[in-house]
């Protein structure tokens, strides 16, 4: 699937429900669903700067040269918004990644619903995935 094909398919999902704190639920749940991040990728190499929480994101390029990520958090809903972010950009190209627009961001309302400090992160987050495709291309 595309990046836009799996950022409509979460748009989706997210509009089927209204309250948000059934929102918060379904970005826990993400959370809890992400493969674990072995401890020896939890290093200073991968921790993102900038984010309230604890936040690691690592990746390698695979066979077919699409980026397959890893990510954690000790934050539960930061970690379901890591998971969202994986599910939309692992597995594509380095290239796919650096020109991808995550719209999806804007049109779940995920933005308006975090504090300034867990919006802050989630940019952290974008920028430290775009720089590792960057540097893997």
């Amino acid at each position: 699937m595309t990046i836009n094909q799996i950022q409509d398919e979460i748009i989706a999902d997210f509009s089927l429900l209204d309250d948000w704190m059934d929102r918060y639920e379904m970005i826990i749940e993400m959370g809890n669903e992400l493969d674990p991040m072995p401890e020896s990728e939890k290093t200073p190499q991968h921790l993102i700067e900038g984010c309230q929480s604890r936040v690691w994101i690592s990746g390698e390029l695979d066979a077919d040269t699409r980026l397959q990520l890893q990510a954690d958090s000790d934050a539960v809903i930061v970690k379901g918004i890591i998971a969202m972010l994986l599910k939309v950009l692992s597995g594509q190209t380095p290239a796919d990644i650096l020109h991808a627009d995550l719209y999806f961001i804007d049109k779940i309302g995920l933005k308006e619903h975090l504090s300034p400090t867990r919006s802050n992160g989630l940019l952290s987050m974008v920028r430290h995935i775009k720089l590792l495709a960057s540097t893997l291309q």
